[in-house]
């Protein structure tokens, strides 16, 4: 019976947990690889922007190579995370990986933009893969009380690339080629691939959706039909036009249609109940309002430094650091804020009000700005979207029923992204129609040189440097007041985003949802989760921040004993394992030996666990106290939930609190490997 002991360990491991792979710090390396791709493009493209619209011609078109990806990416993105769902991750995500890097290598290789805006969709397609499938393999791959230490690793990537992303941009552009920014891609694409095929072991799923393809084709071409409007009216076709008039009618059908669908379907891509709640319909028009600023900025500033400042490609992305580092720093410390406190309001207000007086400082720039002057405006406007972006997110969970808690994440951050595209497009169309008139203006009865002309200077701004310098100021002048005059009419959408945000109602915030998700908050991408995966994610990193000695400490008096926090840790490891020798124990686990000791010598005294040999085993009383701590932390978890937790709570969440608590008793790492007939409990 000694002998079956270390079998019958060996199996209730693998019952507990059995799609942990071997190795899963090289599964994690290589989904932050694939995580890495599709966040990088995101950011790498802006600085070499100004570059490419120059090769290829048509800075009208610029607004496209962005907002072609991010339409993409949005459609995409519930569909991966459904078919994932249906037919397992890991073929999906190695599909993701393949269509990201088709897309990556034809763009590098593109000949004209429309060719390149084709391209960056196929790119879309599968970034929106590499996005949510990521996270979600994660989910498998990793026990529940580990995913927040993980993930967090995710939102480290997100950071890194949004400081990186710039500079990689324009050193890549400007020592090699604007086509290695997609190019650099390619070997990163393959690594992730490689490293995922060999090691990467995940339980085929077979949890069956009606995936509502219909509702996601209407809602792209909805979103499409009203980005076509705001990008070629007034540019390349007049406001009152045929095309115009017919893509605006067009889009207002297809949206009514997509209504009709929607309260038809069973499993609906954006489920239009969420707009009763009102948190989550204002909360959405200011995600839509912060995607709109955020994402035209960050689009059209490299243009104004490359062109008017005459900065390199590479120095373009160094004066974008400040915006990147005051987005990180208000949205880093906002998020901490409200998780200590439990009060957001101030939030979203300050947030709105600050971004709106930055982007109105961004208006005031010119070509004789100073970097110091730049560089504070620059921080400015990133304090105002970080204070306002991550507290998004929580105000939406913590506004909807636990059933709802997953297509709300999605939905708020859907609008986000949608509000990103239409915020490069319709920043696009006002610079184009400044430009065009600033430039005609700064020209009017002077004779240009041979082979320069204004509407050539639209398409390629290199050519301003074969201008004469009487000429010369005035070009630049143009283009600095048709980038800055963008901003200018953008304030104005912030404006609403600060009146509507004082409409919010401050509920208090459930424990479970004050802990922001980085890649949540500073990814253009819309997620795609579970209410269960984002419970789950919650609690996991709620878990981490939490000091073990402080965990103990807490369950320990809810329990009602007055015990050392080591003894009642100790007490949770002799329950789960039966038995346990405290030498081995500390070699094995995060304690010290001397906080075991110390532990151990108070069980003894007290009785609660008797020595058999060098094994501490429980008695009859530590038998039933080791039980009610165990029971003060599965109530400390399910407090976390709320009104989630109420009596017809769903089996999911029981399920996933007991999972939690159970791995809070003890870790496969410590578990005793000699042959005992003890209960394993």
């Amino acid at each position: 019976m000694a002998g079956d002991a270390p079998a019958v360990a060996g199996h209730v491991r693998q019952a507990r947990d059995p799609h942990v792979p071997g190795n899963v710090l090289v599964s994690i390396g290589a989904l932050l690889l694939g995580m890495l791709l599709a966040a990088l493009d995101q950011t790498i493209v802006s600085t070499a922007l100004p570059t490419i619209v120059s090769d290829l011609g048509g800075l009208e078109h610029l607004s496209w190579v962005v907002t072609a990806y991010l339409l993409a990416s949005t459609a995409a993105t519930p569909l991966w995370g459904k078919l994932g769902d249906q037919y397992g991750r890991k073929r999906l995500f190695q599909t993701a990986i393949v269509i990201f890097l088709v897309g990556s290598a034809l763009c590098g290789m593109a000949q004209n933009m429309p060719q390149l805006i084709a391209f960056r969709a196929v790119q879309g397609l599968g970034g929106g893969g590499l996005m949510v499938l990521s996270m979600a393999i994660v989910g498998d791959v990793v026990p529940p009380r580990e995913r927040g230490r993980y993930q967090g690793l995710f939102g480290a990537v997100f950071g890194a690339t949004s400081v990186l992303g710039p500079l990689l941009g324009g050193l890549f552009t400007e020592h090699l080629s604007w086509r290695w920014v997609f190019y650099v891609n390619l070997p990163v694409g393959v690594v992730a691939l490689t490293v995922i095929a060999a090691v990467l072991r995940i339980p085929r799923k077979d949890t069956r959706h009606v995936i509502d393809y219909l509702g996601t084709v209407l809602i792209a071409s909805v979103a499409t039909c009203l980005v076509l409007v705001a990008s070629l009216g007034g540019t390349t076709w007049d406001w009152g036009s045929p095309q115009i008039v017919g893509l605006a009618v067009l889009g207002v059908l297809l949206a009514v249609v997509f209504v009709q669908v929607e309260r038809a379907a069973a499993e609906p891509v954006l489920p239009l109940k969420l707009f009763r709640v009102r948190t989550f319909t204002l909360s959405a028009v200011i995600s839509f309002i912060v995607g709109f600023a955020m994402f035209g900025a960050m689009t059209y500033l490299p243009t104004f430094l490359q062109v008017v400042q005459g900065v390199t490609p590479t120095l373009s992305g160094v004066h974008m650091l400040p915006m990147v580092f005051g987005l990180l720093l208000s949205s880093t410390v906002s998020g901490q804020i409200v998780s200590r406190t439990g009060r957001w309001k101030v939030f979203p207000i300050a947030g709105t009000a600050v971004t709106t007086i930055g982007l109105l400082l961004l208006h005031r720039l010119d070509e004789n700005s100073s970097t110091a002057v730049m560089s504070t405006y620059f921080f400015v406007f990133g304090l105002g979207l970080g204070l306002v972006m991550q507290v998004l997110v929580l105000i939406v969970q913590n506004a909807v029923s636990y059933e709802d808690l997953g297509v709300a994440t999605s939905g708020a951050t859907f609008f986000r992204s949608i509000g990103a595209s239409f915020g490069v497009a319709i920043f696009g169309t006002v610079f184009a129609g400044r430009l065009s008139d600033k430039l005609a203006d700064a020209f009017r009865g002077a004779r240009l040189p041979g082979g320069v002309s204004a509407d050539a200077l639209k398409s390629d701004p290199r050519g301003i440097g074969s201008l004469p310098p009487a000429l010369r100021a005035p070009a630049v002048h143009a283009y600095a007041s048709s980038i800055t005059d963008v901003f200018l009419y953008a304030a104005p959408v912030a404006l609403l985003g600060f009146v509507l945000a004082w409409f919010l109602k401050e509920d208090k915030l459930r424990g479970s949802v004050t802990a922001p998700d980085v890649t949540e908050t500073l990814a253009s991408n819309p997620v795609e989760r579970s209410s269960y995966d984002e419970v789950c994610r919650a609690l996991s990193v709620l878990g981490t921040r939490e000091g073990r000695r402080e965990i103990y400490r807490t369950i320990t008096e809810r329990a009602g004993y007055d015990l050392l926090p080591g003894a009642s840790w100790l007490l949770l490891r002799i329950k789960r394992y039966g038995w346990v020798e405290p030498g081995v124990l500390a070699e094995r686990g995060p304690v010290p030996l001397e906080v075991i000791l110390d532990a151990s010598r108070q069980v003894e005294e007290r009785r609660l666990a008797v020595r058999e040999g060098l094994d501490l085993v429980l008695s009859d009383t530590g038998r039933e106290v080791a039980e009610r701590l165990s029971r003060a932390r599965e109530d400390s978890l399910a407090g976390l939930l709320g009104d989630w937790w109420g009596p017809d709570r769903p089996t999911d969440l029981v399920q996933l609190v007991k999972e939690l608590n159970d791995e809070l008793c003890g870790s496969e790492r410590e578990q005793p490997q000699k042959g005992r007939t003890t209960e394993l409990s």
